[in-house]
């Protein structure tokens, strides 16, 4: 089958891409975007690939390179099921993220299979709560669903507590899924206290995006832990894992749900202690004037310790964390900013961040 390529920044060629492997047609791969008409190196594509192939999607690669993934169409349709079940019916979409990554390229597809017309978004300029909010307002569908990372919603948040209207543009959505990385708690238990249904997604390009709402895994999928590494199966998951994807990240069973605890390999050893780097920001975003941060390792004298680049007021005493979490959560370096790094599919560039600590 013909594999075609098309540039992130042209979504309505996207879109149609995504009707075309929904019908089973051809294949295809959403790349970066172009710049002035010029498009970006795909170097290693095939120009065809077999039927069970129907999109390549690449992983944001926030921790190091990014990869290709071959997800089949079966698996596409199974996760849009999936999800639409458990929200409650199919319904329109905002697209907030950019359509070259999974979450992104989700909203498009299950907008095929829901046979609604997507409200789009320019994802090629920074997020904005003003083109978020007339986004929003375009939307007419009797059922009403966008995507966001972490970031975009501790914005909204922050917005609405200050703006009627953006409240009332959140409270129109039946669910704001909220993925990539671990979010803010409280701008989760903030917003769903004021009745916008916020629901926390797990999952990664390898699941087809989120296979896991709020704890619970979707129909047909299944999670186990794997000496504290979370397992999943099921028939979202991409060509070539066999079975079951041993992910990379820990987690805990509490209550029959699941809670991602972080990415083992954001585990370091200071002075012989170890210390969760997802752990340590979650705590964070609880001091008071932090409103988005990343943690990083850093060599130091102790092995490693941590790097904290954040924003919100000057001056955090990131130091208590030290007495509260343990004595490795001492920082080693701290930088305040007015915006933290970010790769093209809005999670947090740690590889940047560590940089600009390192400095």
């Amino acid at each position: 089958m013909q594999l075609k390529v098309v540039p992130a920044n042209d979504v309505f060629g996207a879109l149609q891409l995504m009707v075309d492997i929904h019908d089973g047609t051809t294949a295809g791969f959403i790349s970066g975007p172009e710049v002035n008409g010029v498009r970006p190196e795909v170097a290693g594509l095939p120009s065809e690939v077999d039927s069970q192939t129907a999109l390549i999607v690449e992983s944001s690669g926030s921790t190091g390179v990014p990869k290709r993934i071959e997800l089949s169409r079966s698996a596409l349709l199974a996760s849009a099921k999936a999800s639409s079940d458990r929200l409650g019916g199919h319904g329109q979409w905002l697209l907030a993220l950019p359509v070259n990554f999974i979450a992104g390229a989700n909203v498009l597809f299950r907008s095929v299979v829901a046979d609604t017309q997507p409200i789009l978004m320019n994802t090629q300029l920074p997020f904005t709560v003003e083109a978020f909010v007339r986004g929003a307002s375009l939307m007419e569908g009797e059922r009403r669903y966008t995507s966001l990372v972490p970031a975009q919603l501790s914005r909204l948040a922050k917005a609405a507590e200050e703006d009627a209207f953006v409240f009332s543009m959140l409270r129109k959505f039946d669910a704001i899924l909220v993925g990539g990385q671990l979010p803010n708690l409280g701008d989760v238990l903030a917003l769903r206290s004021r009745g916008v249904n916020v629901v926390v997604s797990y999952g990664m390009s390898e699941t087809c995006g989120g296979c896991v709402y709020d704890g619970e895994p979707l129909e047909g999928v299944e999670v186990e832990l794997v000496e504290g590494r979370i397992q999943i199966s099921g028939p979202v998951l991409a060509n070539n894992l066999g079975q079951s994807f041993l992910t990379s990240d820990l987690g805990e069973l509490v209550n029959g749900k699941l809670e991602v605890l972080g990415r083992a390999d954001r585990v370091i050893i200071s002075g012989g202690l170890k210390l969760s780097l997802d752990h340590f920001e979650a705590r964070a975003l609880e001091l008071p004037g932090v409103s988005a941060l990343i943690a990083v390792a850093l060599e130091s004298e102790l092995g490693q310790s941590v790097g904290v680049i954040y924003t919100g007021e000057a001056g955090v005493a990131f130091e208590s964390l030290a007495q509260s979490i343990s004595v490795a959560a001492k920082p080693k370096s701290v930088m305040h900013v007015d915006q933290l790094p970010s790769l093209p599919s809005g999670k947090p560039d740690l590889v940047r961040a560590r940089e600009l600590l390192e400095g």
